[in-house]
């Protein structure tokens, strides 16, 4: 034990970091090229609070303009021309007349030239007051005058059931859009033509399970696609580059995989256009700001790409080999893809974005976090194993870098990833740093239900929250005390939002595992989340049959769902809880960490309760963030260290 202390002490000598350094937000984050390749805008945070959009020649290096962020939460940059950057913001606050706060995302478009901001679409500005989502552009005029966006419009002052339409919005002066296509409450998504007309018209009818796909003939509209069903079972992401066809992902049934397909809008016919693959699914679609796509990525724990154009394929394979065992990922490129902007990631570094030309030299842009060097970066390593029935379960591993030669009887996190549709790369994970730093290793389990590993895998969480997605978590730690790695008696387990839920579940269901328990953002009462689900989107909706299939197998009974929600089960609870709880969070309400707590604390269990004001479910804020790494790993800290 003396020893494995002292080893602590080393390392945190070693790092000169703490916590908070590796919880700081990136102070270079957002990047993106301009159509020319000769400007960039990136988004730049101080530990002062500053918060600025940049944008800069990259032929001189000159800044030329740059406007404050620190009023709103920018969570992507693009250009849209090459004077005008598109800003997509959210705040979260009360409106009058709607029930709790609404995540009021939108979109603002910067003119550097002018410096003038404009909001591109108001809520309550022709369109419906209560709605989030605003700042999804399909499509730009060809004279570049208006952008297409859609937006819920409302027929008059009291509809409750508005339609889905497309908003001409001008660049200049966007207020008062027109409505550019009238949609129905049941549209889904619009594909243009090259001259911003409407050809492609996706809806889903929740009433009657109904999806469909109508394509324009002339003044026309024919049905090219349809399908019965409670859930979307493909997914319409774009047009091909010479918008004959929309491309399509679906599960393949011989792989099991995710593979991508040209529905052609002549024929009405699916053909394989032969990017499928038995060992990754089609995850993302590379499209421009007018739903054209001309590539894909492919899953895994550091992704792989294919485009149309194989010399792009050629030149993002020849990038990351610059780069092994690294994730490299492909942030924007300029017009004709003559350059393309990689953000690199992985045991040798903390976030670094390169400019790399069809021609001439690479350009080292900047770095996401220039205060912490490679050499302080904890390495990450990968283990499979067999869970209990067989099914194998992709495990990534955070190393102490001052341990890697000595992994036996360390304290260990299990850190379960959230969604739980989602999963977990290799990447700079900065609580996972954070408590790496401290000596922890840190084990984030890919278990079943997790998408990036194929349909089966994906199919084996349905119905298993608290039971055998859980099984995989513990079976994770039964495998590395055996291996003689871990230390049974030092484990903890922390996650966030469905990564809470696991952990809270682990202290109920198996709470002679972990030393401690920590939950962020987390679930506790599976049945009251389907209560708001049902609330927020109405009992018929899909997303409504979604979660019920992904809790219960869609057999979501109030028995079912309380014998696998923590808040049922405090009186099983060892370990000490940690809850942390973002006030503005609109994904999972405040409320389940606090009827958690109350439950804990009637039964004189030991629980401690963080409330994060002005912060939302992903921790977008310096404030919430610095806080929230700071305490999970003093809390870690004193519950694992000797």
């Amino acid at each position: 034990m003396a020893a494995v202390a002292l080893s602590f002490q080393v390392q945190a000598k070693e790092t000169g970091l703490t916590a908070k350094d590796y919880g700081a937000l990136p102070q270079h984050s957002m990047l993106a090229v301009s159509p020319s390749g000769e400007r960039l805008v990136y988004r730049t945070t101080g530990v002062n609070g500053e918060d600025h959009a940049v944008v800069i020649s990259l032929v001189d290096g000159e800044q030329l303009n740059a406007i404050d962020l620190s009023k709103i939460t920018p969570e992507r940059m693009y250009f849209a021309s090459e004077d005008e950057v598109i800003l997509l913001a959210s705040t979260v606050r009360k409106l009058f007349g709607y029930r709790g706060k609404l995540d009021l995302s939108t979109a603002y478009a910067f003119n550097w030239r002018t410096n003038d901001l404009r909001q591109m679409l108001t809520p309550g500005d022709v369109i419906y007051a209560g709605q989030s989502g605003l700042g999804r552009i399909f499509g730009l005029s060809p004279d570049g005058k208006y952008a297409y966006m859609p937006a819920y419009v409302p027929r008059n002052s009291v509809d409750s059931n508005p339609r889905y339409s497309l908003m001409r919005v001008d660049f200049e002066s966007p207020t008062r859009p027109r409505e550019h296509f009238k949609g129905r409450s049941s549209s889904r998504g619009f594909m243009l033509d090259g001259e911003g007309n409407v050809i492609v018209h996706e809806q889903f009818d929740n009433n009657r399970n109904l999806h469909l796909l109508m394509v324009r003939r002339g003044d026309d509209w024919k049905e090219l696609y349809r399908e019965k069903t409670e859930i979307p079972n493909i997914a319409f992401t774009g047009l091909t580059p010479n918008r004959d066809s929309v491309i399509a992902i679906r599960t393949d049934k011989n792989s099991g995989r995710k593979n991508f397909y040209a529905l052609s809008l002549a024929s009405g016919e699916f053909s394989d256009l032969g990017f499928g693959r038995d060992d990754a699914d089609v995850e993302y679609t590379y499209k421009s700001l007018d739903r054209r796509v001309w590539g894909v990525r492919y899953s895994g724990l550091t992704p792989t790409y294919r485009f149309f154009d194989e010399s792009i394929s050629q030149r993002m394979e020849d990038i990351q080999s610059l780069f092994a065992g690294h994730s490299v990922w492909l942030h924007d490129w300029s017009e004709g893809w003559e350059q393309l902007m990689v953000y690199v990631e992985g045991s040798n570094s903390s976030g670094e974005y390169y400019l790399f030309p069809r021609e001439g030299a690479p350009m080292r842009l900047f770095s996401a976090r220039p205060d912490i060097k490679s050499e302080q970066v904890h390495p990450l390593a990968t283990i499979h194993f067999k869970a209990r029935d067989g099914l194998m379960i992709p495990t990534l591993l955070t190393l102490p870098k001052d341990r890697v030669n000595d992994l036996e009887n360390l304290p260990a996190v299990i850190m379960p990833h959230g969604g739980p549709a989602s999963y977990d790369r290799v990447s700079f994970d900065w609580l996972a740093q954070a408590l790496a730093n401290r000596g922890h290793l840190v084990v984030q389990p890919q278990f079943r239900g997790s998408t990036g590993f194929g349909h089966v895998h994906f199919m084996a969480g349905h119905g298993e929250w608290g039971e055998k997605m859980q099984d995989d978590l513990t079976d994770t730690v039964d495998m590395l005390v055996r291996k003689g790695i871990v230390d049974a008696g030092r484990v903890c387990i922390v996650g966030m939002s469905y990564g809470g839920y696991a952990a809270l579940a682990g202290g109920a269901f198996t709470p002679d595992k972990y030393r401690c328990v920590v939950s962020v953002n987390g679930v506790s009462d599976l049945e009251q989340i389907l209560v708001t689900e049902k609330r927020d989107h109405g009992r018929n909706h899909w997303l409504v049959a979604y979660w019920e299939k992904l809790m219960a197998d869609g057999d979501a009974d109030k028995a079912t769902l309380r014998a696998v929600s923590p808040v049922h089960h405090v009186e099983q609870f060892q370990a000490p809880v940690l809850l942390i709880h973002s006030e503005d969070d609109v994904t999972i309400p405040l409320r389940q960490s606090r009827y958690m707590y109350k439950r804990l604390k009637r039964e004189k269990k030991s629980v401690e309760f963080v409330e994060l004001k002005d912060e939302t479910h992903h921790l977008d804020t310096p404030e919430g963030r610095m806080r929230t790494v700071e305490e999970i790993v003093a809390f870690v800290d004193k519950h694992l260290q000797p």
